[in-house]
């Protein structure tokens, strides 16, 4: 997508062809900075200090965070280190452990001198398959909005969505936010409603950024607006993001998308969850054995924001000595979700739904992998 006519992408490598950059997101919207990792560590701390966040994004960062370790040490052992320290930035996003996954076995065979090459190939390769595969789902979703569209008489069509699912999240493109540029630069009118997304104000923060810069109509709201929204009729559908998928069609997304799910099954209003097929654990039966990740009380008792004068602080919100908790996701169960939308098309939220896609899940003797 376009900076101020730019294009960029959100993970890239540098000129000198080891460096890799990114756009620091814990400074958006305010100032569009980029960071560079040179090494392993730097990757691990991008991730886990949210300067790249959403679960693509997070798998591409920790497959160059393979790479820059590899021109350290392409060992054995060097590489089982990398792996699991990356593992452990941040353990709810499935796409992390499925990069890496791919990078082990990318190299696992190769002999030591080969590594380096095979590792960046193997990084780009993913990062393209992730712009294709966002660019897929985005014509899926397209398909929705379309239908409403044509139910309406051409009239606005509004979609809430949660958190950041757009091209931020990802390498370009985004999930849920895909149909909905694809819509706009088709000439439909679609109206963006933006959860601001408490704690970290990714929806205010990042979905209302790359909306703005794509001149896409939305407004902001606040959390708990959804539902009143979605009784006034003023929505027509949802789409979220998911950061894991269970076999069965649970979805693990930011806190608050419960919900959200739950409005919508009152309302009528169809509610549904895009993601890449990377974003499916087939190891899991529910949803809710997914493990989500708890963290720090600051990012619920302070908040950042811009002064009059231009200066960005961070601020106490909260009464002083008052402990926070701070769940950073919760999981939707498929009973709630009208339907999931993915590169190969859309389907019932169900083991079902997600094998009539993805039969390669399933083995010779029709059991799930």
């Amino acid at each position: 997508m376009k900076i101020d006519g730019v294009h960029y992408r959100t993970i890239w490598v540098g000129e000198d062809g080891r460096s890799v950059h990114v756009i620091d997101q814990t400074k958006l919207p305010f100032a569009f900075e980029t960071v560079e990792l040179t090494s392993m560590d730097d990757a691990a701390r991008a991730i886990r200090n949210m300067i790249v966040r959403g679960a693509p994004l997070i798998g591409a960062t920790a497959a160059y965070g393979i790479c820059l370790a590899m021109r350290e040490d392409a060992s054995d052992a060097a590489l089982e280190r990398a792996v699991e320290t990356l593992a452990a930035t941040r353990p709810t996003a499935v796409n992390l452990r499925w990069a890496l996954d791919e990078m082990s076995t990318a190299l696992g065979k190769r002999q030591r001198d080969e590594r380096v090459a095979v590792a960046y190939s193997r990084a780009a390769e993913l990062c393209d398959e992730d712009v294709a595969t966002c660019r897929a789902i985005g014509e899926q979703g397209l398909k929705l909005i379309r239908r409403h569209a044509e139910r309406k008489g051409g009239d606005r069509v509004n979609v809430l969505t949660h958190c950041n699912a757009g091209w931020l999240a990802t390498v370009d493109w985004g999930t849920a936010l895909a149909p909905i540029y694809m819509a706009h630069d088709e000439g439909l009118d679609v109206h963006v409603w933006v959860d601001e997304t408490r704690p970290r104000n990714q929806g205010a923060a990042l979905t209302a950024f790359e909306l703005g810069g794509h001149d896409v109509p939305h407004t902001i709201i606040a959390d708990n607006a959804g539902g009143h929204l979605m009784q006034l009729g003023e929505v027509d559908l949802c789409i979220v993001g998911t950061d894991r998928t269970a076999a069965n069609g649970d979805v693990a997304n930011k806190i608050g998308t419960y919900l959200k799910a739950l409005a919508a099954r009152d309302t009528g209003v169809p509610f549904y969850v895009a993601l890449p097929g990377s974003t499916i654990d087939w190891s899991i039966e529910s949803g809710f054995e997914i493990p989500i990740e708890e963290r720090h009380s600051e990012e619920v008792t302070r908040l950042n924001g811009r002064t009059a004068s231009g200066e960005v602080v961070s601020v106490d919100i909260s009464a002083p000595g008052s402990a926070a908790a701070n769940p950073a996701f919760d999981v939707t169960p498929a009973r709630l979700v009208s339907g999931l939308i993915t590169e190969r098309g859309i389907c019932e939220a169900s083991h079902h739904g997600l094998i009539s896609l993805y039969p390669e899940a399933l083995d010779r003797e029709g059991r799930k992998r």
